[in-house]
């Protein structure tokens, strides 16, 4: 390593790090992934009239990505990636499972039926990953740089729009884009800047927190910071199967195909995690470190499915908080996972976390998510950018965008096509894969030159 990349990182993969600045840490990836994990069970809990059940299951998201979290960053034997990858509730599963449910509640089954039913599914489709991972070295053409960093870049410019959403006042606010919205979240924005560029190693370790910190005390100066009275149960204790196991092939097989894409997406966040930690994105130490963390990302599945908890994958949120903090030690993945699992047995501090100002929370994000995106573009143009590969980016960007910005043009088919391919991310990579593999190879210009010269 370099004199400058060793100066990149505080704290590097192996470096172990004290309990207060590690926790401190941990904390900071908490806060930009915590809104992320408990979004996709409020949404489906909220269209499939499972309200009455949503506190358990974020609890449960919440228990899943902590016990997912520690089992990638403790590496136990081949299983795991050995680095901080943190798990989260996958948003890419939203479109099927809320089809699913539709269509078992269409039949007249009960919230518990729809439930039974989603996390059999799941559990079954959760089987995927672990076989991939087997063939990960013989899939070397199929998750390639170039593919990877597309897809980063994809999932980092569908993250910026939720951020930009909350910054403005959050999905359906009444105020959107109110000066005082966008004021809070630039505030919190400059002071996430600010820390982070000072040498003062304190100030770069919290520079998240102090900027959430800081923006919710001016919204609470402001009026912009509603205190809600607690609901919920304080303590939760997880079981298995709460709601039974069902299983229907009509269900399983798009929930099958989101499976299998979302290896992609995982693949994408493993190589940006492998770039920030400083370690190699090509050999065989990164072959396995994949083949550890989408068996790692299987097993988080089969655990969310059986906890009553929808599928993981490991988030991208939190490669851009590596990035800001200059800390890749994968103890402190020990210590997240340790934070979540104890959220997810108190389900009275998760609810205290959703009353953070959507604005504040908006500014916290957006700088990482946008390095998300940067990471993305780091990662394509590792080797030479040629006019094939120009092409390959010009066309997943291109419809991949198009569609996540007009998912009408997909209006005229079956609704599970616009399920699965209405986000960039599974268009776009689903055509990177493809065009990766389907356009041949341009030849270099020294074997060109090389064959001019013999005829």
């Amino acid at each position: 390593m370099s004199e400058s990349n060793d100066k990149e990182l505080l704290y590097g993969l192996e470096e172990r790090i004290a309990p207060a600045p590690a926790f401190f840490t941990a904390i900071q990836h908490v806060l930009a992934s915590v809104v992320g994990i408990i979004t996709p069970p409020l949404i489906i809990g909220s269209v499939l009239g499972l309200n009455a059940y949503l506190p358990y299951l974020i609890s449960m998201s919440l228990l899943a990505s902590g016990i997912g979290t520690f089992i990638q960053a403790r590496r136990f034997m081949s299983v795991g990636a050995g680095m901080i990858c943190l798990q989260g509730t996958s948003f890419a599963f939203l479109g099927v499972i809320l089809s699913g449910g539709m269509l078992v509640k269409s039949r007249g089954g009960s919230p518990e039926d729809i439930m039974a039913m989603i996390f059999g599914v799941n559990f079954v489709a959760a089987f995927i990953p672990l076989l991939v991972s087997r063939f990960i070295g013989q899939m070397r053409r199929v998750f390639t740089p170039l593919v990877s960093g597309t897809v980063i870049a994809l999932i980092g410019i569908s993250l910026i729009k939720v951020s930009i959403t909350d910054w403005a006042g959050g999905h359906g606010a009444v105020n959107f884009g109110a000066p005082a919205n966008l004021g809070l979240g630039a505030l919190t924005l400059l002071v996430i800047v600010a820390c982070n560029r000072i040498e003062v190693r304190w100030l770069r370790l919290s520079s998240i927190v102090l900027g959430v910190v800081v923006g919710c005390i001016a919204a609470a100066l402001t009026g912009h910071l509603t205190v809600k009275p607690l609901q919920g149960d304080w303590f939760a204790l997880p079981q298995l199967f709460r709601f039974g196991f069902k299983f229907d092939w009509i269900i399983f097989v798009p929930i099958a195909l989101v499976s299998f894409i979302s290896i992609l997406e995982a693949v994408g966040d493993l190589t940006a995690n492998c770039m920030l930690s400083q370690q190699p994105i090509e050999g065989e130490s990164f072959r396995k470190r994949l083949k550890g963390g989408i068996l790692a990302d299987g097993i988080s599945c089969l655990i969310a499915a059986a906890f009553s908890s929808f599928p993981n994958t490991t988030f991208a949120q939190n490669n851009g908080v590596i990035q800001m903090t200059g800390v890749a030690s994968r103890y402190v993945g020990m210590y997240i996972g340790g934070v979540l699992l104890v959220l997810g047995l108190f389900p009275f501090i998760g609810e205290i976390l959703q009353q953070i100002p959507a604005p504040v929370l908006g500014g916290a994000t957006l700088v990482m998510f946008g390095s998300v995106v940067a990471a993305g573009i780091r990662i394509m143009t590792q080797s030479p950018v040629g006019r094939r590969e120009m092409l390959i980016i010009a066309i997943a960007f291109g419809i991949g965008l198009g569609i996540e910005a007009v998912p009408d043009v997909l209006g005229q088919f079956p609704p599970i096509v616009g399920n699965i391919f209405g986000h960039a991310v599974t268009s776009g990579g689903v055509l990177a894969i493809l065009l990766n593999l389907l356009m041949p190879a341009e030849r270099s210009i020294s074997v060109a030159a090389q064959e001019v010269k013999v005829h």
